[in-house]
């Protein structure tokens, strides 16, 4: 019809790509991007200070932690018991994931922070 525009939804769908890509707004995108890598980097620090292995974290906010001969279901239990800080035991991963937990990045610093003192707390 004349004068009616008919967006499909494949236009749609692909002005929403580039707003979730932060085409639109890619210097705020930089922001928060800046902001959970800094969460990672303290999460990082943590676990590194302590002795253990950590992997990740350079390009998606998950840091997996390293605890040898150790399952990661008795680690993740202990890390929620003693500290109340949730993580992720890498077994639900695949077999590849034992031994390890992961530590989202995703959070507000004063939640990291405060989660890094309580593994140094338990780790020290």
């Amino acid at each position: 019809m004349k004068g009616i525009e008919y967006k499909t939804n494949v236009s749609r769908n692909s002005n929403m790509s580039k707003l979730q890509a932060g085409y639109l707004f890619p210097e705020a995108m930089h922001k928060v991007v800046g902001f959970y890598k800094e969460n990672t980097n303290i999460i990082i620090d943590t676990f590194t200070s302590l002795g253990y292995d950590v992997y990740g974290g350079k390009n998606a906010p998950y840091v997996w932690v390293h605890f040898p001969n150790q399952s990661s279901w008795d680690v993740f239990a202990e890390i929620l018991e003693k500290t109340h800080v949730v993580t992720t035991p890498g077994s639900g991963f695949g077999p590849g994931g034992e031994g390890f937990v992961r530590v989202s990045a995703f959070g507000h610093r004063e939640n990291i922070l405060e989660a890094c003192r309580r593994f140094k707390q338990l780790y020290k």
